[in-house]
């Protein structure tokens, strides 16, 4: 299937840049994006940084201090019902979201940096996502030949997965 032209979906225009969005992967074969507004951070930390909690969801890494805080961590890719990190690894790729006060960190397998799309361009994904992803995600954009999942920040938050502890 062709993919359609990336300059009806990709800001080319220096005059409107468009909306910041963190870009990474959520597997080997998914990319997803998240709005800038709602990522404070983005970070390398070792995996002995999160205390594992017991009798957690499946999804649910720990606990870790952040900035003096104490913050949930998860790995998103397992929330999604998608394939799961690599635990032999040492360290974890953390996206820090913010949504009302509530600070929230999202392992995913790897960042690849700051895009800026024009929000006119983003795609309804009902047609194209499976019904358990589709609760987390604004919408999908093409980008070089691409589908980036636009993931809604304040959803993931508000998992039915995540009530009891966020």
């Amino acid at each position: 299937m062709d993919s359609p032209n990336t300059q009806n979906f990709i800001n080319h225009n220096p005059n409107k840049l468009g909306d910041g969005y963190l870009k990474f992967k959520l597997n080997q074969s998914t990319s997803a994006v998240l709005p800038i507004r709602h990522t404070q951070e983005v970070m390398i930390v070792p995996v002995e940084s999160i205390a594992s909690m017991p009798n957690m969801p499946a999804c649910v890494l720990g606990l870790m201090n952040w900035r003096s805080r104490i913050i949930w961590v998860i790995d998103l890719p397992n929330m999604l019902n998608l394939e799961s990190i690599n635990y032999r690894s040492l360290q974890y790729n953390l996206i820090i979201i913010h949504i009302k006060s509530v600070p929230l960190g999202l392992v995913v397998p790897e960042i690849k940096g700051i895009i800026r799309l024009i929000s006119d361009t983003i795609q309804s994904p009902h047609s194209h996502i499976s019904h358990s992803l589709l609760p987390y995600i604004s919408g999908l954009i093409w980008q070089d030949k691409e589908i980036l999942l636009v993931l809604d920040a304040q959803a993931i938050i508000q998992s039915k997965i995540l009530r009891n502890i966020c």
